[in-house]
C-alpha cells in the first residue's frame, strides 16, 4: 500500500511541478528559472509543515508516504536547479546562476521554517 501512496503522490507532484514551470516560465519570460525556484520553494514550505506537525505528534504513515516522499519528491527538483544554475553559467549569465544559487536556498531554507511555524501556530 505504501508504494501506492508514494507512486500516486508523485504522479501528481511531478504533474503539478510541470504545469507549474511552463505557466511561471512563460508569465515571467526569463532566462532566470523562476518555474523551478517557485516549486522548489513550495515544497520546502510543504515539507516544513509535514516537519511540524510530526514534532507536534501527528503525520501518519500514510500521510508521509503521499505527501513528502511522493507528492513533494515529484513536485520538488534538486536535478532541475543543478542543472539549470549550469546552464546559465555555459551561457555566460553567471550573474543569474548565482542568484539562481543563493535565491534558492535562501527562500527554501526560509519557506521550510515558515511551514514549521505554520504547523506549530495549527498544532501547538
Amino acid at each position: 500500500m505504501t508504494v501506492l501512496l508514494v507512486a500516486a503522490g508523485g504522479a501528481a507532484g511531478s504533474i503539478l511541478r510541470y504545469l507549474t514551470d511552463r505557466r511561471v516560465q512563460r508569465w515571467r519570460d526569463s532566462p532566470f528559472p523562476w518555474g523551478t525556484l517557485t516549486v522548489n520553494v513550495l515544497g520546502s514550505l510543504i515539507l516544513g509543515f509535514l516537519s511540524g506537525w510530526l514534532l507536534h505528534g501527528a503525520e501518519p504513515a500514510s500521510v508521509r508516504s503521499l505527501v513528502a516522499v511522493g507528492f513533494c519528491g515529484g513536485l520538488t527538483t534538486f536535478s532541475t536547479f543543478g542543472y539549470e544554475t549550469l546552464r546559465l553559467f555555459l551561457e555566460k549569465t553567471r550573474l543569474y546562476a548565482v542568484l539562481n544559487v543563493l535565491v534558492t536556498v535562501v527562500a527554501g531554507l526560509a519557506s521550510g521554517a515558515l511551514g514549521l511555524l505554520l504547523a506549530t501556530a495549527v498544532f501547538a
